[in-house]
């Protein structure tokens, strides 16, 4: 069995709805679940391989490989990963920042951005951004991402908005990758055959949906709900591939995590299988 972790956002529509309408082996499993969830069954072996946090890899990256050409990244603004504040973002120093529990390389990444290169440091607490409101009175800003984080733009919660993939583009120049698609060394030593395969499968899926952007934006939109042509907008600055520019950002990621003393120092060379 090769058990293949999904993220369940619009933003892996272009991938995974084409995945859906195709016959793969009997033993390949997709488990669906946000991008936390999948990062602790990678973890716990309760997953061979998936898109789970560019974080996770870090954190243990003997165990892992990433796949050659897929990813889940953004050049410039993704506008499903954002920073929502009652003040300007800058002025959040020692203020409540309540960060999202669904993705660690989101967390991780925004406070880069509060920390190094504003050089803030806000109080932090996890809890849910989409209720945040309700539930917490005292806090000024909110990591809102994903599915989360387009309803929340629609609705116009927050006077400021900071969309974190493009602050990070014009600090450093370069993309950022939100979520790398990682595979377990064992299941490469056991089963390399299925792992080349499932590679290749992913690949010609993203190739595909890119020519079918119309057709998936008609089928998804609905689900936040949002117009054909907003989703259209916000998928085109969704990217899947992982170009030399983008494992550039991804190493630059890993780079400033280890000198926090937030990754694994062996994370880097990244492994990558092709």
């Amino acid at each position: 069995m090769a058990r293949i972790g999904m993220v369940n956002y619009i933003n892996t529509a272009p991938i995974y709805e084409i995945w859906k309408e195709r016959v793969y082996p009997d033993s390949w499993k997709i488990i669906e679940g946000q991008p936390s969830a999948l990062n602790e069954m990678l973890a716990g072996n309760e997953i061979d391989l998936g898109f789970v946090s560019s974080y996770a890899y870090s954190l243990d990256p003997k165990r892992y490989q990433i796949l050659a050409g897929l990813s889940i990244s953004a050049t410039g603004p993704v506008d499903s990963v954002l920073l929502l504040s009652s003040i300007p973002p800058q002025e959040l120093g020692g203020k409540l920042v309540l960060l999202t529990g669904q993705s660690g390389t989101s967390v991780c990444l925004v406070r880069i951005i509060l920390e190094e290169f504003f050089g803030i440091q806000p109080a932090y607490i996890t809890g849910n951004a989409y209720t945040a409101q309700q539930e917490h009175e005292d806090v000024a800003a909110v990591l809102a991402i994903g599915d989360d984080a387009l309803r929340m733009t629609i609705e116009n919660r927050y006077p400021y908005r900071l969309d974190l993939s493009q602050h990070w583009y014009e600090e450093t120049g370069l993309p950022f990758v939100f979520s790398v698609c990682a595979i377990r060394q064992e299941f490469i030593d056991t089963h390399p055959d299925d792992a080349r395969a499932i590679r290749q499968a992913f690949v010609d899926c993203r190739k595909v949906g890119a020519e079918r952007m119309p057709e998936i934006c008609d089928r998804v939109a609905r689900r936040i709900p949002m117009d054909c042509e907003m989703c259209s907008r916000y998928l085109h600055g969704i990217e899947h591939n992982l170009s030399p520019a983008k494992i550039a950002g991804l190493e630059r990621f890993y780079q400033i995590l280890i000198q926090r003393n937030e990754a694994d120092a062996e994370t880097l060379p990244l492994k990558i299988f092709e």
